[in-house]
């Protein structure tokens, strides 16, 4: 069988670049724009088109091409209801690791806008970040010192990306990564549905000493069409319940240690 959850896209360029063209575009788009814009022929289009469409991540129509509707990640202050107990309940756990000092990059998910306003109470954080609500919740509080990353803002998700941000991010040297993901199996490890946030994610990894996983058990055995990474950079998950066996497997072959929010940590 095919489809998304077993073979998400992560080594070919031109099919990252299609789909997002596609997501830029608003989900769709004309075979011919897509070639002007990629600056290649319309066949070499219609070639990586055929592959996605194999792979359950579009669908062709005559003379054009959609991304299914479950590919295309809701807005930020939707994300921000979906499930937000248990995204605060991830939140406060990760503000018991987070000490009073640290050198910490959170991103632009909404577990992430949850994770600030739980560190409201700490002092002389100095926070490095992309995402407009992070810097709000925690900016002019307690002594913290935020970094905010330069370009242009995405206007639905309120996050700065692009070369600016990139290089911004290079400068600085992180005790804590604490990145949010939109899939979490057992054959890929962390997704994303967003390529310009994947690559960002990957950068601050590279930056930190500890790079943390935070995603609701909503997020398990889904799967989303960008790799971040390989799952053994990743230090630890925090979530809000016990992942199934498959998960777990992966995540001790990866030596990632497992964080459950309200229980100890897994042996």
């Amino acid at each position: 069988m095919t489809g998304i959850s077993q073979t998400p896209l992560h080594s070919n360029h031109r099919e990252r670049e299609i789909l997002e063209e596609l997501r830029l575009a608003g989900g769709a788009s004309r075979i011919q724009f897509l070639a002007e814009r990629l600056d290649v022929s319309e066949e070499t289009i219609r070639r990586n088109i055929r592959s996605l469409e194999a792979h359950g991540l579009v669908t062709k129509v005559h003379g054009g091409v959609h991304i299914k509707d479950s590919m295309i990640e809701p807005p930020l202050h939707f994300r921000m209801n979906e499930n937000a107990e248990a995204k605060r309940i991830i939140a406060a756990r990760v503000a018991t690791i987070i000490q009073d000092g640290d050198t910490i990059f959170l991103d632009i998910g909404s577990t992430t806008a949850f994770i600030a306003v739980a560190l409201q109470k700490h002092q002389n954080l100095f926070v490095v970040t992309n995402a407009v609500a992070v810097a709000h919740a925690l900016a002019a509080r307690n002594g913290n010192r935020i970094f905010f990353a330069g370009g242009e803002l995405r206007s639905h998700d309120g996050g700065a990306f692009g070369a600016e941000a990139t290089s911004f991010l290079r400068r600085f040297n992180l005790r804590h990564a604490i990145l949010s993901v939109g899939a979490v199996n057992a054959t890929s490890g962390f997704m994303l549905h967003d390529l310009e946030e994947a690559e960002y994610s990957r950068e601050a990894a590279r930056r930190a000493e500890n790079r943390i996983i935070v995603a609701d058990s909503a997020k398990f055995g889904r799967s989303a069409p960008i790799i971040i990474d390989d799952p053994a950079i990743y230090s630890m998950m925090v979530t809000d319940d016990m992942p199934p066996p498959d998960i777990q497997a992966m995540l001790e072959r990866n030596e990632i240690d497992l964080v459950i929010a309200g229980q100890r940590r897994a042996e």
